[in-house]
């Protein structure tokens, strides 16, 4: 796991095409993220990955393994 400090409106690319951006800093413990990524590339929260009703579910678990 990488884990780095970013400060709000910074950035960072994963991969070719897929940004996250810190939008906001709530507190001590809460962090807005903007992703911005192709709509090809499914973009989950982990709680929606255990959602039966989720139908890309199983795609992005795997895809969350690589």
């Amino acid at each position: 796991m990488l884990i780095m400090k970013r400060k709000v409106d910074q950035r960072i690319l994963i991969g070719e095409n897929i940004w996250v951006t810190v939008c906001e800093v709530c507190g001590g413990n809460e962090v807005r993220l903007g992703v911005d990524a192709p709509p090809t590339i499914p973009v989950l929260r982990e709680e929606l990955l255990e959602d039966e009703r989720f139908p890309q579910r199983d795609s992005a678990a795997s895809d969350a393994g690589r």
